[in-house]
């Protein structure tokens, strides 16, 4: 029963692995048709490559922003919904509405609205006598800024979580904890609900947190990793290094890389979070 899936498994997923790994201990370029075994010297580059480790940061940077603010802002609309049954499902759909929405095309609205001239950001905040700001153009505000799109677009999915954390948890407990005079909300917060939502946060955690790391659509669209490489990001790296500039051996490196690193987290993940989460 399981062989299908297995098969499939191994051929979209291990097998490529295993390609990119082989490349990645060579000097291909992408249209080649031969290539040199150069062993470890593409990881030994990327060691001194200054744009890998500014990409790196960058990628760390948009990682933590991004997933603690999907979180808490998940966290904050599942509670508000939770709490007003009125207007409860447009909430829901208007909040969740980013996530099933194409990026690229959200990307292209955002692109508008951050105008330096034109956009309606711009336009609201000259009221309050600020601005204007060149948003994606500007160094320091350029990744803070694709940061704040990116907690607009991944809390949706937090909130849907979330609530339907809150909805397993049984009323009776509530009950139980008013009775026992846990009558303020911070209370039954942190003493009740987020116990509670131990496991459902450990996977919120997981799945903001790798979904952060896989950040390319915003990058290619708005900024293209500039200004100065301001917003360049593992993923766009190793795209502009395959595609761009052909270096497939080089790219793939940084694929391994990449991918030691999304497994490292999931597991620092689960094993920090998973001490205190009661199932």
């Amino acid at each position: 029963m399981l062989l299908p899936s297995l098969l499939l498994t191994a051929l979209l997923l291990l097998v490529p692995m295993c390609i990119v790994a082989v490349m990645s201990l060579t000097d291909w370029q992408f249209g080649a048709d031969h290539y040199d075994w150069i062993g470890w010297q593409n990881y030994r580059d990327l060691w001194d490559d200054p744009n890998f480790r500014k990409s790196f940061r960058n990628t760390v940077y948009y990682l933590v922003w991004v997933s603690l603010g999907s979180i808490a802002v998940g966290l904050l609309s599942a509670l508000l919904i939770e709490a007003h049954a009125s207007l409860r499902n447009f909430y829901r759909t208007a909040l969740f509405l980013p996530v099933a929405s194409t990026l690229i095309g959200m990307a292209v609205v955002w692109q508008f609205m951050l105008h330096p001239t034109l956009g309606l950001l711009n336009r609201l905040i000259d009221t309050f006598g600020l601005g204007p700001y060149n948003w994606l153009k500007d160094y320091n505000l350029a990744l803070p800024t694709l940061a704040v799109i990116g907690i607009w677009q991944m809390s949706g999915l937090a909130m849907v979580m979330f609530l339907a954390g809150l909805k397993a948890i049984p009323p009776e407990l509530r009950h139980a904890a008013w009775l026992d005079g846990m009558s303020h909300p911070i209370d039954r917060l942190f003493r009740l609900l987020l116990p509670l939502l131990g496991p459902t946060m450990l996977f919120v955690v997981t799945v903001c947190a790798i979904r952060a790391l896989q950040v390319f659509d915003t990058v290619h669209v708005l900024t293209q990793g500039g200004p100065n490489k301001a917003t360049d990001v593992l993923l766009h790296s190793i795209y502009a290094e395959g595609f761009g500039f052909f270096k497939m051996g080089y790219a793939s490196a940084m694929t391994v890389v990449f991918v030691i690193c999304i497994f490292l987290l999931t597991l620092v993940q689960h094993k920090g979070m998973e001490k205190r989460t009661h199932y």
